[in-house]
């Protein structure tokens, strides 16, 4: 919800219909800022951050692991794209790393590529064949760069779970997205979750510079 809120501050802060939407959103985010004042992956961004990367490596893998066996579904469409926008999402926490960056370029246009395949009754091609073409930057506005010049390599290793131990992965926003034990990712890697304190600590990440807020905004908040 802060990424829809700085998101949708730089696309229009002046129109009633946003302005509405703007404040009312502000005020959830106040009131839910309060109600989980005790959930460490609100109150500390290093969390945060490495909760929702954790959740989108998931799902990129879960959905890499059936595109490599050629198992083409909605499911795992979906899962493509949900994970390339926990990637943007992940920019509120600061500017992403390269890898992130290669991670949601591929997940976005792989979700388009099968998407497409499916529609037009073709059979899609699994893994990174076709994704240095023009087509893909053109259509996606890649950020970060050009057109890979090697082979896309996606994450080979199960994420890891940092700070509490009760910072699982969250439920799933798609209710008819199942993913059995172990599927999110490629066959030799083991489907436990390794134990946070057996991983390396993650660097700490650039703290988020806040969107200029209208004051006139914060004064309707106040009314």
């Amino acid at each position: 919800r802060l990424y829809a809120m700085q998101t949708g501050m730089k696309l229009d802060s002046k129109t009633p219909e946003c302005r509405k939407f703007l404040v009312k959103l502000m005020e959830q985010l106040e009131t839910m800022k309060k109600e989980l004042s005790d959930n460490e992956s609100v109150t500390q961004e290093i969390v945060g951050n490495a909760h929702i990367e954790n959740y989108a490596l998931k799902m990129f893998l879960y959905a890499d692991n059936e595109d490599r066996s050629q198992r083409f579904h909605k499911n795992m469409i979906k899962s493509f794209y949900t994970s390339s926008l926990l990637f943007d999402v992940l920019s509120v926490f600061g500017e992403l790393s390269d890898e992130n960056i290669q991670h949601r370029k591929y997940a976005k246009w792989k979700a388009a590529y099968i998407h497409n395949c499916l529609k037009n009754g073709e059979t899609p091609q699994p893994g990174p064949i076709g994704m240095e073409g023009e087509a893909y930057d053109d259509e996606f506005g890649a950020e970060g760069g050009g057109p890979s010049q090697e082979p896309y390599n996606p994450p080979q290793s199960q994420p890891s779970f940092h700070g509490h131990p009760s910072n699982q992965p969250p439920a799933s926003n798609f209710s008819n997205i199942q993913i059995p034990p172990g599927s999110h990712a490629p066959a030799n890697t083991p489907a436990e979750i390794p134990h946070p304190e057996a991983q390396p600590v993650k660097p700490v990440p650039v703290p988020r510079s806040m969107p200029v807020v209208d004051p006139s905004l914060l004064n309707n908040t106040q009314e």
